[in-house]
């Protein structure tokens, strides 16, 4: 509709991701974070949806700093960068679970492809659980309150951490939204606290002696 329209009224159609332009700009924060980051840097978790925000990253960061790694970070439901990377070509999902609706791409774009099949050390899924956990975290820490999709990178970094049992390393994500709903903070809450391990018990006890 959007390519139509714009053909209608002589507009000017920007795609999200899918654009020199736009990945080169986005390629921007990877300048600043290096700026930030001048001494150790081991790895930068980055969230993905068509690839945009993560291909102009990685061609900044691998052209200065080649030595720092860069994962991608996707929900277990919405997972296109990592089934384009395991096929060696663009996939287009079946479906896309929305619970992350930022990164909730059915494919891969064709450009951050191109870049990303070589300049990615790995990638990685996350669950909805430990989404709203790393959310939870990024509040506690920062008082920030991050969309669903923009904690996916924090969640990334966790699961790298305690699956490869990793100590002394500086690791760097991106925040990449807050666009959230203040009604999802309950359902949030409540799976931040399944994925570590928390379940709260309600029971009535009779007040009488004995």
């Amino acid at each position: 509709y959007a390519l139509d329209l714009a053909k209608e009224k002589g507009l000017s159609f920007i795609h999200p991701y899918d654009d020199q332009d736009v990945i080169a700009g986005q390629g921007t924060i990877a300048m600043e974070l290096l700026r930030q980051n001048p001494e150790q840097l081991d790895a930068v978790f980055i969230p993905v949806g068509g690839g945009g925000l993560i291909s102009g990253m990685a061609s900044y960061i691998k052209t200065f700093r080649p030595e720092v790694k860069v994962f991608a970070v996707e929900p277990e439901g919405c997972a296109c960068c990592k089934a384009a990377m395991d096929k060696g070509e663009r996939v287009v999902l079946d479906k896309v679970d929305l619970f992350a609706e930022g990164v909730a791409v059915k494919q891969l774009g064709a450009l951050p492809f191109e870049i990303l099949k070589d300049s990615l050390d790995g990638c990685i899924t996350v669950t909805t659980e430990e989404i709203c956990a790393a959310t939870r975290d990024i509040f506690n820490d920062t008082r920030a309150i991050s969309e669903t999709s923009g904690s996916v990178g924090l969640a990334g970094i966790k699961k790298y951490i305690r699956e490869n049992n990793v100590k002394g390393k500086v690791f760097a994500t991106v925040l990449s939204g807050a666009n959230i709903n203040f009604e999802r903070l309950r359902v949030i809450s409540q799976l931040a606290e399944m994925a570590e391990g928390e379940i709260l018990f309600s029971a009535k006890l009779k007040e009488q002696p004995g």
